[in-house]
């Protein structure tokens, strides 16, 4: 055990064994502001870094020096346990620093910003997360890789290029890391490491608390590290997997865990009182009171007459519940924001009401919290800029209780620089792509054993049925594509992809839905999606497709199945171009989609609009981008379509407007007319959304 920090411990770096170090040795960070190093031979503390003024968040070795990050900002070198340089390397926390293999180090901040440094000269700075960068791992051969409390993780180029976006994760991401074999892992406080392949997630590992960090070891298993205050590895090894008992004990346990979140009604199942607590009479005729019994919440109420408590049911989260207004601690309110503090701690919850004086809310939240009161500007500024009161009237007879002095009237300097309050918004920017990824296989199957049987008995079509090698090889396609967990190992051979091409060409129009079907879920797969891409780039198999499914009068199933199925063509990057190049024809294929009754249909053709959206963002194509706003505004002006349809056209709006190049586009189409109708909506949703685009058109 090596004792020497004062308070908790943060980064590691591991010194391989040398003349110094026969047995190795560690480089520890601390809450205390302390860098150690420690010699694993002896046990011994060696060397004591002294020089940073708050919490140090990263160490890494750069031969024989060692570099330490700061949330002071700054960056520091040390050699021989002695300061050689420091500089401020962004203007807000570091939360991260790594070294590359060729030579340079990359920091990541509060600020949203990677920087790539040669010695203290700033090479480039990598834009692109809309929060925290929390942590930073090296792709060999590809990049830089990035996690971030926006819950997305993303690939870049040493040049600033993204190369990939991954998300999925639900909450913060705090740790990502790369093995040689291109898989990537990445731990968050959603309680799950997640492994990617393509940039597509293969496998969620479940925790029982939240998963702070998760390393790859050179065979390939994983190592992560869990609040709960256990290490646990993960194989792919089946002679090291836990016993059976020891599986199911930690299956056990994590079913305990979620129980032990679970709600009811906003308020968790284990602070709710057991049936005893019936035994206690109300003390007014109809007062309710909900106790646990098993794993449900259930209302009683009290009658005076007969001094019984009356059974009333089970207490359900309605289906808009958790959308109207936020719980925190079992009491709902109009806001819960997530505050980050930025010196390594969790995310801190404020609540707020719209009815609440937002300066009495601000010093009593710092007091509870046991912060600054410096920073009550900042607080209060964030709290207007979010809820939308720009015009809040300040009472002047208002005095600050511990304080004395007069409450800050916003748009006045502010002097604290401890929370950023830069507007935030509930749905924007959109990050990452949607895709249709459920499927009834055995429908599909029986769809094409259906149109099999109907052309054998046709002597015209007959040479058009398939042969018994070729149905069971559709049994084999499908048998891979239900196979979810194995899709970073399962190949496609490519004749199973020419057969599935090859009865798109021949099969009549009417036949072909489940053949685009079948399509529409093997670019899902990895390897699947790269097999078909050959076909795309030799003979644009795909646009004949899409016309031959559309092509006036088109058929309903055709249309639905084909526009899935290219909007599943964006989950992998290697289709980008493509896509680019098509938009026009594409979009103009689908768009009397919208038209359509079909309400499937309106939400496929939405989707379309929205994962084109994110795509010319990320592309920077302002033509592109303008064709998409307009298909957008077209969707979003109609009040009576289906909710998801118009929500996600909202927000492939709002994403454009706000990191996009055609924000005065919108506002010369009056958006700003769109998103009040929007934010009037009874869908919360909606009316968020609307909210987030009205604060955008606001903005300079």
């Amino acid at each position: 055990m090596l004792l020497g920090h004062s308070s908790f411990v943060g980064p590691l770096a591991w010194i391989a064994p040398d003349e110094e170090f026969p047995e190795g040795g560690i480089v520890s960070g601390g809450m205390d502001t302390m860098a150690f190093v420690w010699d694993l031979r002896t046990g011994e503390k060696v060397q004591s870094l002294k020089g940073h003024q708050l919490q140090v968040t990263g160490v890494v070795l750069d031969g024989g020096d060692i570099i330490s990050s700061s949330v002071d900002c700054t960056l520091r070198r040390w050699r021989k346990g002695q300061p050689v340089e420091s500089w401020e390397a962004h203007k807000s926390a570091i939360q991260a620093v790594i070294k590359l293999p060729s030579g340079e180090l990359v920091s990541g901040s509060t600020d949203t910003t990677l920087k790539l440094w040669r010695g203290k000269t700033c090479l480039h700075t990598f834009s692109g997360h809309t929060d925290t960068v929390r942590g930073l791992g090296v792709m060999h051969g590809l990049g830089i890789l990035s996690a971030s409390h926006d819950g997305s993780i993303m690939l870049w180029a040493q040049s600033g290029e993204v190369l990939m976006v991954m998300v999925g994760h639900t909450s913060i991401v705090y740790s990502v890391d790369a093995h040689v074999s291109g898989l990537i892992v990445s731990g968050s406080e959603d309680r799950f490491a997640k492994i990617w392949k393509d940039g597509v997630c293969v496998q969620s590992l479940e925790h029982p608390g939240c998963v702070w960090d998760a390393k790859f070891l050179e065979n390939g298993d994983i190592v992560t590290a869990c609040s709960d205050g256990v290490v646990r590895i993960w194989t792919v090894d089946q002679e090291n997997i836990a016993d059976p008992v020891e599986l199911e004990a930690y299956a056990s346990e994590l079913s305990e865990y979620k129980l032990s979140r679970k709600s009811v009604g906003g308020l968790k199942l284990v602070d709710l009182p057991g049936l005893e607590a019936l035994q206690i009479p109300g003390t007014s005729d109809g007062q309710t009171k909900i106790v646990r019994e098993g794993d449900n919440g259930v209302a009683y109420s009290w009658n005076m007459r007969e001094q019984k408590w009356d059974k009333i049911g089970e207490v359900v989260d309605g289906p808009d519940d958790s959308m109207k207004r936020s719980v925190l601690d079992g009491v709902q309110y109009d806001y819960v924001f997530d505050v980050d503090i930025g010196d390594g701690e969790p995310i801190r919850k404020l609540p707020y009401n719209r009815s609440d004086n937002p300066y009495d809310t601000a010093d009593k939240w710092l007091l509870k919290e046991n912060l600054p009161l410096s920073y009550r500007q900042q607080i209060v500024e964030f709290i207007l800029q979010n809820t939308g009161q720009k015009d809040f009237n300040i009472d002047p007879t208002f005095r600050d209780p511990y304080t004395g002095s007069s409450a800050y009237v916003p748009g006045q300097p502010s002097y604290a620089s401890g929370i950023a309050a830069k507007p935030t918004f509930k749905h924007i920017p959109k990050r990452g792509m949607l895709v249709f990824d459920a499927a009834q296989f055995d429908g599909i199957l029986k769809k094409f054993s259906e149109f099999n049987n109907t052309l054998l008995a046709d002597s015209e079509k007959k040479d058009l049925s398939l042969t018994e090698p070729e149905i069971s090889r559709l049994g084999a396609i499908v048998k891979i594509l239900k196979d979810t967990s194995h899709y970073h190992t399962s190949r496609f051979a490519d004749v199973d992809i020419a057969l599935l091409l090859k009865l798109l060409k021949s099969w009549p129009v009417a036949m072909i839905f489940p053949v685009i079907d079948m399509l529409r879920m093997t670019v899902l797969h990895p390897d699947g999606a790269t097999v078909l891409l050959r076909h795309v780039e030799v003979n644009d198999v795909v646009m004949e497709m899409i016309m031959k499914a559309t092509t006036d009068p088109a058929l309903p199933a055709n249309l639905l199945t084909s526009i899935r199925a290219v909007t599943n063509f964006f989950k992998n990057s290697s289709y980008y171009s493509w896509l680019q190049k098509h938009r026009s024809d594409i979009l103009d294929a689908f768009s009397s989609c919208l038209a359509s009754p079909n309400k499937n249909l309106q939400l496929a053709y939405s989707t379309l609009i929205l994962n084109y959206a994110v795509l010319l963002i990320e592309k920077q194509d302002e033509e592109g981008q303008s064709h998409v706003l307009s298909a957008a505004l077209e969707i979003a002006e109609q009040e009576n379509l289906e909710i998801d349809s118009r929500f996600r056209a909202l927000v492939a709006i709002g994403s454009l407007m706000l990191e996009g190049l055609v924000k005065k586009l919108a506002m010369d189409f009056d958006v700003g007319n769109i998103a009040k109708a929007a934010k009037a909506s009874k869908e919360a949703k909606i009316a968020e959304i609307g909210a987030d685009i009205e604060l955008l058109t606001k903005q300079s």
